[in-house]
């Protein structure tokens, strides 16, 4: 693609990263074929090929937003299946985050747009707040049908029916490896997982442990700033980052890391790319640090000889989060992970799809997050699954808001297949599921 950038504009580091990734854009279109939101609208300008064309022409004639490109650039996912499919390996990635960017300085959303970015940005990445909210929401909940924004009745409907009491283990703190230690890790507790779901971590930290890692969780380490940072709120996201940088290096330059756990792929694929988002920074060399030890907590799994588990006759449908397949690039680990436990692992057709979650989408975009969620449950179901795993907290709460199967994060599966105890959301549910008994 060409592009007519002048001089004056390339010397900003942000013009000219969007510059190179345009003028890789070939226009074959590729994109379109594995692009949700063209999936579900028939749009080309909600397609990744056409969001670019109006990336372009805002970019490059220094124009103040529109509400057409605007409502375009707001509807994508960041699911990142077209990063995927691209031949010719364009980054649409940093270029989408970019014009969010860009977007949030130069364009005046509707006061009930405002209102709503802002209440998720100060809510979703403090624990404490989203609890108090989440408490807020579910009496509320009875009373969604007389919402009259859709949006506010989609945060309702997505509540949890209960709010998990707060873990202890998300406190700084350092858990000893059981038997002989082979790594030290820090693991990544989150924010809106902190409020939603403790068992993962807990899982996380057992597992870790019971196969000789040391498990530290840094002092001043939070919020990965996804939350804000796909919203085009840098300032706020870019703090976030640089107190998880500066946490993580304390670390690295102290007793040393051998790798920065994340259970959260929509967390991962951001800090892995803290590298990229500081390099023009003073913390530009601890954030490259970072992004080169942040791992998958599959990725540090398939290291540790997971032991052979017997057969369990519990099929399992695992759901490949966006995040983790296109962002990070990882499709194989926690499949053959949970196969080595001993589960019978299904994938649904169009696997390569989103769910709809993607952060604050479906709070943002419900009804293009609605159809997905159907779409994308309707192809579980379609395999009778006993259990359906997932390696990202958004996925789990929207498949789970869809489907009566019980789903849970696939560290907790292997957690429980290595000696740990039976995912809490299993003993909740039924002893049985579609009347096959589910593993003791």
């Amino acid at each position: 693609m060409q592009t007519t950038f002048s001089p004056e504009q390339l010397s900003d580091p942000d013009i000219a990263r969007s510059n190179e990734i345009l003028r890789s854009c070939v226009h074959c279109g590729f994109c379109t074929a594995t692009c949700p939101t063209y999936q579900v609208l028939g749009d080309e300008l909600d397609s990744p090929r056409g969001r670019i064309y109006l990336i372009k022409d805002m970019l490059e004639n220094d124009r103040v937003p529109d509400a057409k490109t605007v409502r375009h650039i707001d509807r994508c996912l960041s699911c990142l299946a077209c990063m995927t499919t691209c031949p010719s390996g364009v980054h649409y990635m940093h270029l989408v985050d970019h014009a969010r960017a860009y977007i949030e300085q130069r364009y005046k959303r509707p006061f009930g747009d405002r209102a709503l970015r802002w209440i998720l940005a100060r809510i979703l990445p403090y624990p404490a707040r989203f609890r108090l909210a989440l408490l807020g929401a579910r009496i509320g909940r009875p009373f969604r049908g007389l919402m009259p924004d859709a949006r506010l009745r989609a945060m309702l409907e997505m509540a949890p029916r209960t709010i998990p009491p707060v873990s202890r283990n998300d406190d700084p703190q350092s858990f000893a490896p059981e038997g002989p230690k082979r790594m030290r890790v820090a693991l990544m507790t989150g924010c809106a997982q902190k409020a939603l779901n403790t068992d993962i971590n807990d899982a996380t930290i057992r597992i870790l442990r019971r196969f000789g890692c040391e498990v530290v969780v840094a002092e001043g380490a939070g919020c990965c700033g996804a939350l804000t940072h796909h919203m085009g709120k840098s300032a706020e996201s870019h703090a976030a980052a640089a107190r998880n940088i500066r946490a993580w290096a304390a670390e690295m330059d102290g007793q040393g890391l051998d790798a920065i756990v994340i259970n959260t792929s929509g967390c991962g694929t951001t800090v892995m790319d803290y590298g990229h988002m500081f390099r023009n920074d003073p913390l530009a060399a601890d954030a490259a640090r970072v992004s080169a030890i942040a791992m998958d907590v599959s990725e540090v799994l398939v290291k540790l000889d997971l032991p052979e588990g017997a057969d369990k006759a519990t099929t399992v449908a695992y759901h490949a989060a966006c995040s983790l397949q296109h962002g990070q690039k990882i499709k194989t680990f926690p499949k053959d992970l949970l196969k080595r436990a001993g589960f019978r692992v299904v994938e649904p057709a169009d696997s390569h799809l989103c769910c709809g979650s993607a952060g604050t989408y479906n709070l943002m975009q419900p009804e293009i997050s609605r159809q997905l969620k159907i779409r994308k449950v309707r192809t579980i179901e379609a395999k009778n699954p006993d259990i359906i795993a997932a390696g990202n907290i958004g996925c789990m709460i929207q498949i789970g808001s869809g489907s009566a199967i019980p789903v849970v994060h696939t560290v907790e599966l292997l957690d429980w297949a290595t000696g740990g105890p039976k995912p809490p959301t299993l003993i909740r549910g039924a002893e049985t599921v579609s009347g096959v008994p589910i593993l003791k």
